[in-house]
């Protein structure tokens, strides 16, 4: 009997095989031999978690088919390989690069985007023809010193890490173009900064910054300077220095006042939103002739001054989310403003139906009004309700006129009685509770449910919407901004003509599920909470939804079916903690996000 009958196994055939898939290397010798002849080798989504000793050897080893014998036909005169100028390594699961990186000195271009890289080998220092390093999304806590002897490098890519601090011998390299810092640890900037003389585009946003070195204002090449999302309450009077500065973007900030940027005359784009600005004044904008975009939503603002005219090249002006009670009449000689955003602001003397008509509309209306206010002023002042002495409660003048029930900026905890007992027979339209100490809506709102539309309880200590305003059936318009919020009633639903609601500066972890059912609304406000997801097969039902604010949230990711809500006019998405869509797309406005998270839906 053979030794297999007795039940040995019968050795498999194809072991050997086998064996030698197991250790065939993950990447394939044709790449190899490909990148020897183009001088690029693209290694991205592989898997890889280390990089191959070839790769790092494959200029300085002659290839498998230099030991066999092949002819000296063009394609296969290994010894005329060109040296390796551009590896791409992103997108893997590397935790270092090897020394070995040193025996390719000829690398122009080194992405190891994506990875788990936790620190550079000191080999970086030896890529002496280096000129674009992409290490971002990774965690690196640190840098070589190494990295200073990069002195042909242009655009350094080190944002999405753990950096805590920028090391004094970043400034030794010169021919630095692009310098991208954003969403780190940094909690201060080096003044080492300045001396990058031919930066054009410095990113500093979502870092933990206080406080920007006076020295980067020797920066005399910067063309856009980016400090999204920090803690700055101050910008250095050097930076009106900056004479070739076109972009400047500090949103979510802590800033109390508008920088002054006398010198810089090229700027295009200003961006400041998300502050604590109380006042724009007629120094700020005096120099900005060549400004094309100034946003200043989510501030304090309460007026503009009249010089705003002087910003004659303005093309986009986003004054959301404030206090404004009123615009200057010569805002409408602006002729160039082609996009004025005003939601979210107590604006009162303008109908309601002129605001929603648009921004041409708008402005033809204020320019209407520039003579009407000259012919007022040569008349004689006139006592009207609006003389009425300090102590009265209710202005008469607005109710009768206006149909507006104004008790605002008063710190009352309570409305008193005879602010309703006022009312009498007046139907009012508009009424305004903001900036108090409301710890409940007021019971007695419910007796104007037969005419109220406009409802601003924001600036208060509301913790929950009550029975008595879901029954406020003409309501179209209502701002809760900065309560106690974290939920909303489902009895809000039967507000079918709610067109507008402002919910932003709460504390919402949920996106409030009665809004999905609310088929009439345009616009919601919801920044600057705790909210963790949205539903874009709910979302898309709202067929009328033109604005969604979802600034400032807790959102990990964005699904990509919301890009087929195809009505969506304005969507913000900025200050959430995801990675996609970069910030370079989120820059592009709504049209290029939406058309992006379409890309990726899955089909």
């Amino acid at each position: 009997m053979s030794r297999f009958a007795r039940g040995d196994r019968a050795p498999n055939p194809r072991a050997g095989f086998r064996d030698q898939r197991e250790k065939e290397p993950p990447v394939p010798q044709g790449l190899i031999k490909a990148a020897r002849k183009s001088g690029q080798l693209n290694l991205s989504g592989r898997g890889l978690t280390e990089v191959p000793v070839s790769v790092w050897r494959m200029n300085v080893d002659p290839p498998e088919e230099a030991h066999a014998n092949v002819g000296f036909d063009g394609t296969d005169r290994w010894w005329e390989q060109t040296e390796l100028t551009k590896l791409i390594l992103a997108s893997n699961k590397l935790q270092s690069l090897s020394e070995d990186i040193r025996l390719l000195p000829a690398m122009v271009v080194l992405d190891v985007h994506d990875n788990q890289i936790s620190e550079l080998p000191s080999a970086i220092g030896e890529l002496v023809n280096l000129q674009r390093l992409n290490i971002s999304h990774n965690k690196l806590k640190s840098l070589p010193e190494e990295l200073a002897q990069l002195q042909n490098i242009k655009n350094l890519l080190l944002h999405h890490n753990q950096l805590e601090e920028v090391p004094n011998s970043l400034g030794q390299l010169i021919a630095l173009e692009e310098l991208d810092f954003s969403n780190n640890n940094l909690r201060s900037v080096s003044s080492c900064l300045g001396a990058l003389t031919n930066l054009t585009r410095l990113n500093l946003s979502n870092n933990k910054l206080k406080v920007l070195p006076p020295e980067i204002s020797r920066m005399k090449s910067l063309r856009q300077l980016d400090c999204t999302s920090n803690l700055l309450e101050d910008i250095p009077p050097s930076l009106a220095g900056m004479d070739c500065l076109e972009q400047l973007f500090l949103r979510q900030n802590k800033l109390t006042f508008l920088p002054q940027l006398p010198n810089c005359k090229l700027l295009k784009d200003l961006h400041v939103g998300n502050n604590q600005i109380n006042t724009v004044s007629a120094q700020h904008l005096t120099h900005l002739t060549s400004l094309c975009t100034l946003e200043l939503r989510d501030n304090k603002l309460k007026s503009l001054p009249d010089e705003i005219t002087l910003l004659t090249g303005l093309e986009r002006l986003d004054l959301a989310n404030n206090d404004l009670g009123s615009l200057p009449n010569t805002l409408g000689n602006l002729p160039k403003l082609k996009s004025l955003q005003l939601e979210g602001n107590p604006l009162r003397g303008i109908r309601r139906d002129v605001l929603n008509k648009g921004t041409q509309e708008l402005l033809k209306y204020l320019r209407s009004r520039i003579s009407d206010s000259k012919n007022e002023e040569n008349t004689s002042p006139v006592v009207t309700a609006m003389t009425l002495p300090s102590d009265s409660l209710v202005n008469a003048h607005a109710l009768s006129t206006l149909k507006t029930l104004e008790y605002s900026n008063k710190q009352a905890t309570t409305i008193p009685d005879a602010i309703f007992d006022a009312i009498g027979s007046c139907p009012v339209s508009t009424l305004n509770f903001s900036k108090n100490q409301l710890a409940e809506v007021p019971p007695r709102i419910v007796e104007l449910k037969e005419s109220v539309c406009d409802a601003n309880l924001g600036f208060n200590k509301i913790p929950a919407i009550t029975l008595n305003l879901c029954m406020l059936l003409k309501l179209k318009h209502l701002d809760m901004r900065n309560n106690f919020l974290s939920s909303l009633p489902d009895e809000l639903e039967a507000l079918t003509r709610l067109q507008s609601i402002i919910l932003s500066f709460n504390r919402f972890k949920t996106f409030p599920e009665v809004l999905y059912r609310i088929p009439t609304i345009e616009t919601i406000l919801i920044s600057t909470n705790q909210i963790g997801s949205i539903d874009p097969e709910k979302l898309i039902k709202l067929t009328k939804l033109s604005t969604l604010d979802l600034q400032n949230n807790d959102l990990l990711q964005i699904p990509p079916a919301l890009g087929n809500c195809e009505n969506l006019r304005a969507l913000h998405l900025e200050g959430n903690p995801f990675r996609t869509p970069r910030a370079a797309i989120l820059a592009k406005g709504t049209a290029a996000i939406l058309e992006y998270l379409r890309s990726r839906i899955a089909t």
